[in-house]
């Protein structure tokens, strides 16, 4: 299968400690980390395209150990994650969707308690497009408070033949959550539902 060429790779941290009410006991840190690399199917349509998947399997792992890093070194403290990409004008949008299996598995893999299925979304764009990533918790899907997205994207890319292959983790709910609903606390599903 085609080799994976990174042209870059970004890791960005946030911390929210306040919407406009109380300050936070602790803040939200929310952590993105995105790699640039070369679309080897663009300029053409291919057949067989699902192949690459495994390939990208060592760079998933790789950028999701980056994002623990950045948000402390401890697997266990995170409790949101979500997925994307952009591809480059001369790709389609299901070179994009290529990073579901090797993206999503790759964090399931390293956190603790990861039953839910990990959100997703993804665009064809030009150099500087930017993403809303979802991100929803790691062990259930129905937990309001941890609804939630982190914008990203990259100055210069993607260029017209490259993949921007995205990754957000966060260690906790929206500050100042109060939608009601599933309480982290309590949930009790084995099937990442509820």
């Amino acid at each position: 299968m085609p080799e994976v060429n990174i042209r870059k790779m970004l890791v960005s941290v946030e911390e929210t400690f306040h919407e406009g009410g109380p300050i936070a006991s602790k803040p939200l840190r929310k952590a993105s980390c995105i790699a640039v690399i070369e679309n080897p199917y663009a300029g053409r349509y291919e057949e067989d395209i699902a192949g690459f998947m495994d390939d990208l399997k060592p760079l998933g792992i790789d950028m999701a150990q980056r994002l623990i890093k950045a948000l402390g070194g401890d697997a266990s403290l995170i409790e949101g994650y979500g997925k994307g990409a952009i591809v480059g004008e001369a790709g389609e949008i299901e070179h994009g969707a290529l990073w579901h299996v090797p993206g999503g598995y790759s964090m399931r893999e390293l956190i603790t308690d990861s039953m839910a299925i990990v959100p997703s979304t993804k665009k064809v764009g030009a150099p500087g497009t930017r993403l809303d990533v979802p991100m929803t918790h790691t062990n259930a899907s129905y937990v309001r408070s941890h609804f939630d997205a982190m914008e990203v994207g990259v100055n210069d890319a993607p260029r017209a033949n490259e993949l921007v292959l995205v990754l957000v983790m966060s260690t906790g709910a929206r500050v100042h959550n109060r939608s009601g609903g599933l309480e982290a606390s309590d949930i009790k599903g084995e099937d990442g539902l509820r």
